[in-house]
């Protein structure tokens, strides 16, 4: 397993605490960090992410929304969501990381963590974002390397 995959498990881990428990983002940071005490690289960046996508939920939720054609967001599964809204995160203020990685890491965390199902809806999903072009910043012919990558 990559180490950004540990992060991004890490992630997950935390956006699922703070939506299902409705805690604020520090206090599960917080809590989190002392209980289990992460790699500093790792816990940097999940920290990041973490505070990134919940300060965002609003705008990451809508996109969401907007390509899970045939879904309401509330019905979609706690983890797939977060998932993506970490996944459209990092494709939108990681522009450095590659594209094929952020997209095979949510699948493979989307499989390990929901159904096997799940990992071929999130692919869609982030598939569906990257061919429309969505990606804040990206030139076209990144974002269309990204979706065959």
């Amino acid at each position: 397993m990559n180490r950004r995959r540990t992060a991004r498990e890490l992630i997950l881990r935390l956006l699922y605490q703070i939506e299902v428990g409705k805690l604020p983002t520090e206090e599960v940071l917080s809590t989190v960090g002392a209980e289990i005490r992460p790699p500093a690289e790792d816990w940097d960046y999940a920290q990041e992410v973490v505070r990134g996508v919940t300060a965002e939920i609003p705008a990451l939720d809508q996109i969401i929304g907007d390509l899970a054609e045939g879904w309401r967001l509330e019905r979609l599964a706690k983890v797939d969501k977060n998932i993506l809204r970490m996944a459209l995160y990092e494709l939108r203020h990681y522009p450095e990381l590659p594209v094929s990685l952020i997209v095979n890491d949510a699948v493979e965390v989307a499989k390990k963590y929901s159904l096997e199902e799940s990992g071929r809806f999130v692919n869609g999903i982030l598939g569906s974002y990257l061919r429309r072009g969505l990606s804040e910043g990206s030139p076209p012919d990144a974002v269309e390397a990204g979706a065959r990558g």
